[in-house]
Formats: structure tokens, C-alpha cells, sequence
């Protein structure tokens, strides 16, 4: 929909009624304007980004953007926001791991892997997400999607050829259907896609005269079939319901290679290990939204319902070649993790006086996983099976009041938390994990406008960071004879506690922080001096503090416009285990440009990085990225994108640390250095709606 149409016709008809106007006073002489005028025309270059308060917001589906062929590499092009090596967690620069919402409807990896780019509206990046979010509401990334208004049909078909070390391939379908009070949405995407991994590390263990280097390469056959479908049904203006179900079905086959050099003591080992793997990871998520408004008291009441299952297998057939011999079986490993959430929520808002408002809500959510793990040694020809159940309670109320007085503007509220959690190897008679826990979560925000064009925001913020539920499972990857990376039953929660404040003026902000953390997770080193094994694992530290200073400074010349961030960082990670190195501050930067060209094209240049790191534990050398594309429209219904991520294939990350008398020195190689056809074709037209979806499930991004 074009939403300059009615202004342009309402400023047409006011010309014309003064046109009018004029040859009622003077009906001798003709209006100049009326002579003159023979067409109108208004056009405005809207902005990918918006700031406000320091919160990002891009706009998808007018801009560039919405030819990147999946939601995780378009979240990576959002300032501040990084993906991991593995893509498998997002964090935001100084704020650690965000919530992410589609709509209302908090969701995690799975589902960001569900949703079709050419269904997203607008992405926005919240900072200071008030006590109606989740006590892991640190920073919140919300995802608002595309949907009809009026009766009105719409499809989209594209697809996107992607040349990295390998060739992948997106093909994607999306359909929208509104008709009276009913509304459908479909999608469907078929990916074929042939990533590529690597990484090495390097570790002496002084205490045991070893050290050992690793550098291992795998090449990933992947087929992805993702699909969803949701339906709303408006009973009146106030009241709907929802139901929505989404599902991504994948298969790897993954063979890995390592080369290994080992020296234990006076013996050296030179090994090859080769390892035939295949899995499946199947993921399904499903809701019922319902909400009524009851008019007598002026109140909104939302209740909800949300089930999600995740099932992941994997199995391995490893060789090793010792000092250039033959290959012989090592192991044949089979593993299986699965885990199913249920939760019902209730959110009940309720408008006051003068402006103000009282929200006040709870949630159930259960969730059981299992852990299968089934090993053959083929040396001694023995088996080891084991079985773990875990399973979590969660029980949630919160209140939130809001408004202004006077000038200020408000939020005040708090969440309890219940959590209860049990974890048992079904051959042990007593659970191994037995926790039964109440939190208090308050949080609070105050604005005072200084004049119409600044303002200063004050912060605090208490919240929770969880691990997902995978990583409480008792998984492990086999990388070479003395090499495993493991899962970590026994990991426990973060608490974080944060103050900030934050000046505006105009569209820019400069916010300061400082946060504290209670049990950080970070990665670390164990060895079995009986078995010569090396575990890498994740652990709770004992503690971190950092200072922080965001600045965002967009703006717009002609058909230029940028939005730019800068982040100076302070960070100090402390554990009793690790070697304490100086911790000393290092920048973060970004720039996201798009230029408006004439004949329908757009170019967009993005350049981030991260200078070098000392934050206490972690020695961690710079980056520097630069993404290119260029987007032509050659009608309204078709479309063409030609990128280049990574130009300069900066892809190497490196970390240093020393933890339990084990220095390590690793080098990870990012499959990030791309080159992109994407063509995109739709007909009919799509405009704004009133759908609505809530947060049913706080932990569904916990599920992996």
C-alpha cells in the first residue's frame, strides 16, 4: 500500500478548492496556480533506521534489506548485533543475549529459522524493555511482521543463489489471504545449502608437560524444509483469536576431518581422525492466542496457550590414523536430545486516570527434555549407554505501572519468579539436580523531557540469563583421541544487575551503563589425567562487571543516509580457575549507508568491527567486516539484489586465555565471505493490520 496516496490526494483537492476559491473572487482573472499547476507530486525518502532513545529500529519491507534470504544473516546487518560462529546464539554488544520477539511472541533460534524475511515488517532493537518482559528482558530484539488490513491477496516467489566456499540455494513461497473478519498467512522454503567450517586450537597444560594443536575442517550437506501457517479471527474490533504453527525440518551430513599433533611428555602422536556424521534436527511450534476487551471497566484481557518439540539426533562413526598408519574404528557414537514445552499465560492491562496504566500477568511453563547418549568403543569392544531426564517448572507473576506525572514519563513494576528443577540419570536412585528457587525482578524507567528536541532517561534493570535447554543435556562432539567438546548438566543461571542512563537530542543518544553479573558463562578447559582427554565445555565464572558508552548518531544528506554506532567497552570477567589478565577498554563500531540512485536503484555499504579485547580472562585479536549490495526495482512486482558480505574475507577470529593451568590459543574460520543473486517476484497487494500475537512461552528460546 502506498501510504502517500491520501495525502497526496487530500493536498490536490485543497489546491483545487483554493483554485476554486480564487475564481470566486475574480471571476475576470484566471488563478495563476490553477494555470501553472498540471502535477503534484510528493516524495519522501524514508529512513531503513529509526533511533529513539537509543532503541534501532529498521524498517524490512521498504528497504534493501528484504532481500536477505534468512532472518539470522539480517539480524547480523542490525548496529550492534552479532551471530555466532556457529549461528546458533545472538548476542548484542554490551548487553550480552537479547529476548527475541516475533511480534508478541517470544521466540529463539528455531524460530527465527521458521520466519520468511519477506514476511517481516520491522526489526527493533530495545534497550530498556520494561517489567511486562521476561526477567531475561535485558534487551529485547522485537520482530514485527507484515499483515493485512483490508480484503486483499497477496504472494511472493524468491530465490536467492548464494556463492560462498560453496554454493547454496534459498527457494521461498509466501501468501497472504484476507477476507471479511478471517485472515490466513502461509509460507514455504526449501533450502539447499553446503556450509562450511573450520577452526584449530592450540594448548599446553604445564602441569602434565602435553601440548597438543588440532586443526579441523568439515563440509555440511544440508537440506531445510521450513513452513508455517497462522489464521486470525476478528470477532469484533476488540476481540480475536489466533492459532499459528511453524515448523523447520533438517538433515546434515557432515563428514569432519582433524589433523592432530600431540606431545605427552616425551611420546608424539600424529594423528588423523575422520568421522562419518549424519543428523536430523526437527523443530515444531504451535499457539492459541485469545483476547477480550471488557468495555464496563476499560480492560484488556489476553490469555494464551503454546506447545513446542524439538528433536535432534546425531551419529558419528570415528577413524583415527596414528602416525601414518591405517585408519582402524575408533567409536560409533549415537546420541538423541529431545525436549517438549508447554505454558499458558494471562495478561490483564487496565487504563487509569490521568493517563496512567496497570498491567498485571502470570505463566506456567513446564518443560521435559532427554538425553540419550550411546557409545561402542570399538578398542575393547564395549558399550557405555546412558539416559538423562530433565525437567523444569516455572511460575511467573508480574505488575507494571506506567504513565507521567507532571513531565516524567514512568515505568515501574516487578516479576516473581518460581523456578523448580529436576535433573536424573535414570540409573541413580537420587536426582543429580535438585533446585527449587523464588527471584524478585524489579525494573524501572524515568524520562524527563528537557524541551521538544532532548531528553534524559534514567535505567535500572534486574534480570536472569538461562541457559537453553540443550546445554543442560549430557551431548559431546569427538574432535580427536584427546579432544571432546562437551555439554554441561550442571550449568546454573546468570544474575544481572544494570543501571543506565541516556541522553536524547533529535534522532541521536548517547547512553552510559554499568552492569553486574553473578555467574557469567563463558567456555573452559578440563582434563582427565587418567583417560588423557581434554574436555571444552561451558562453566559458571564467578562474576563480571563492565562500563559502557553507546553512542548512535544517524542522519541524512540528499540520498544519503546513515545511521552510525559507537560503543566504548570496559569489561572484567573474573574466575578462580582462570589466570587474571589487565582488562582495558576496546571500541565497537558500525555503519550502515544506503544511497537512493536514480532509475529505481538503492546501494547499501555496511562496515562494523571490534578492536582488540582484554576483558580480564579473554585476549581477543580485532575484526573488520565490509557488506555491499545493490537492489534494482524493474517494476512493481519484480526485484533484483546483488551482495558481497565480507568483501575483504575478514573471516578469522581469535581468542586467547589460560583457565585450570591451561593456555589456549584458538583460531576460528567463519564461512562468512559471500556473493548473492537474489530475485524476488509478488503480485497483489498486502497494508497494515491489527493482528496481534503475545508472548505465551519464555523460554522458547531456550529450546535447543
Amino acid at each position: 500500500m502506498n501510504v502517500y496516496l491520501p495525502l497526496k490526494l487530500f493536498i490536490i483537492l485543497l489546491l483545487f478548492c483554493f483554485s476554486l476559491l480564487g475564481n470566486a473572487q475574480n471571476k475576470t482573472s484566471k488563478d495563476s496556480i490553477s494555470n501553472n499547476l498540471n502535477e503534484v507530486v510528493i516524495t519522501q525518502n524514508k529512513k531503513s533506521f529509526s533511533n529513539q532513545n537509543g532503541n534501532i529500529k529498521l524498517d524490512v519491507a521498504n528497504s534493501m534489506y528484504n532481500a536477505i534470504p534468512n532472518t539470522v544473516d539480517l539480524l547480523s546487518k542490525m548496529p550492534t548485533v552479532q551471530v555466532s560462529a556457529d549461528r546458533e546464539s545472538i548476542s548484542v554488544v554490551g548487553k550480552g543475549n537479547p529476548l527475541i520477539y516475533i511480534d508478541n511472541q517470544k521466540v529463539g533460534m528455531n524460530d527465527l529459522n521458521t520466519l520468511a524475511v519477506a514476511d517481516i515488517k520491522t526489526i527493533e532493537i530495545i534497550q530498556n524493555p520494561s517489567a511486562k518482559y521476561e526477567a531475561e528482558g535485558r534487551v529485547v530484539i522485537l520482530i514485527t511482521r507484515k499483515f493485512s488490513k483490508k480484503d486483499s491477496f497477496r504472494t511472493e516467489i524468491s530465490e536467492v543463489a548464494s556463492f560462498k566456499k560453496n554454493y547454496n540455494n534459498y527457494l521461498g513461497f509466501n501468501s497472504n489471504f484476507k477476507k471479511n473478519k478471517l485472515e490466513l498467512k502461509a509460507n514455504f522454503n526449501y533450502n539447499r545449502l553446503n556450509p562450511w567450517e573450520g577452526h584449530s586450537i592450540d594448548y599446553q597444560i604445564s602441569d602434565a608437560d602435553i601440548a597438543s594443536k588440532y586443526d579441523v575442517t568439515a563440509n555440511t550437506k544440508r537440506k531445510q524444509y521450513i513452513f508455517g501457517g497462522s489464521f486470525l479471527y476478528k470477532i469484533n474490533d476488540d476481540d480475536y483469536f489466533s492459532f499459528n504453527v511453524n515448523s523447520k525440518l533438517q538433515t546434515d551430513i557432515f563428514p569432519i576431518n582433524t589433523i592432530t599433533k600431540n606431545k605427552n611428555q616425551d611420546v608424539v602422536n600424529n594423528v588423523v581422525t575422520y568421522s562419518d556424521n549424519d543428523g536430523k534436527k526437527n523443530f515444531v511450534n504451535s499457539f492459541f492466542n485469545y483476547n477480550k476487551k471488557i468495555k464496563s471497566i476499560d480492560t484488556q484481557l489476553f490469555t494464551g496457550f503454546q506447545f513446542s518439540d524439538f528433536d535432534q539426533t546425531s551419529w558419528s562413526e570415528v577413524q583415527n590414523n596414528f602416525n601414518d598408519t591405517q585408519f582402524e574404528l575408533a567409536q560409533i557414537r549415537d546420541q538423541r536430545f529431545k525436549v517438549n514445552v508447554f505454558s499458558g499465560r494471562i495478561d490483564i492491562e487496565k487504563k487509569l486516570k490521568n493517563e496512567m496504566k496497570f498491567e498485571v500477568g502470570g505463566l506456567y511453563s513446564g518443560a521435559n527434555s532427554k538425553s540419550d547418549f550411546d557409545i561402542f568403543y570399538y578398542e575393547n569392544n564395549t558399550n557405555k549407554i546412558s539416559h538423562y531426564d530433565f525437567k523444569e517448572e516455572n511460575l511467573a507473576g508480574y505488575s507494571q505501572l506506567s504513565g507521567k506525572i507532571k513531565k516524567i514519563d514512568f515505568s515501574v513494576g516487578f516479576r516473581m519468579e518460581n523456578t523448580n528443577i529436576n535433573g536424573k540419570f535414570k540409573t541413580d536412585l537420587l536426582p543429580l539436580i535438585a533446585k527449587n528457587y523464588t527471584n524478585f525482578f524489579p525494573k524501572a524507567q524515568f524520562t524527563y523531557p528537557i524541551d521538544s528536541t532532548k531528553s534524559i532517561s534514567v535505567n535500572y534493570i534486574k534480570s536472569i540469563s538461562r541457559p537453553n535447554y540443550s546445554s543442560l543435556s549430557q551431548g559431546s562432539t569427538y574432535i580427536n583421541p584427546y579432544f571432546l567438546y562437551a555439554r554441561n548438566i550442571n550449568l546454573g543461571p546468570t544474575i544481572i544487575d544494570e543501571i543506565s542512563t541516556t541522553f536524547q537530542y533529535d534522532d541521536k543518544s548517547v547512553k552510559l551503563s554499568y552492569t553486574y553479573a553473578k555467574d557469567p558463562v563463558y567456555s573452559s578447559f578440563s582434563f582427565d589425567d587418567e583417560k588423557n582427554i581434554m574436555t571444552f565445555q561451558d562453566i559458571n565464572f564467578d562474576k563480571s562487571s563492565g562500563f559502557t558508552v553507546d553512542f548512535t548518531l544517524p542522519f541524512t544528506y540528499k540520498f544519503w543516509t546513515t545511521t552510525n554506532s559507537l560503543v566504548f567497552l570496559l569489561e572484567k570477567i573474573e574466575d578462580k580457575s582462570a589466570a587474571l589478565l589487565a582488562s582495558k577498554p576496546y571500541c565497537y563500531y558500525s555503519s550502515n549507508n544506503e544511497f537512493k540512485l536514480p532509475k529505481d536503484y538503492s546501494f547499501v555499504l555496511i562496515f562494523w568491527g571490534l578492536t582488540k579485547q582484554y576483558t580480564g580472562v579473554f585476549e581477543t585479536d580485532p575484526m573488520f567486516v565490509v557488506d555491499m549490495a545493490v537492489s534494482k526495482n524493474f517494476s512493481k512486482n519484480w526485484n533484483c539484489t546483488l551482495s558481497c558480505n565480507n568483501v575483504f574475507k575478514n573471516n578469522i577470529r581469535t581468542e586467547q586465555f589460560t583457565v585450570n593451568s591451561i593456555t589456549s590459543k584458538a583460531r576460528y574460520v567463519v564461512d562468512n565471505h559471500e556473493i548473492s543473486i537474489a530475485i524476488r517476484y509478488s503480485f497483489g497487494k498486502v497494508k497494515e493490520t491489527k493482528f496481534k500475537e503475545k508472548n505465551i512461552n519464555e523460554d522458547s528460546d531456550r529450546i535447543r
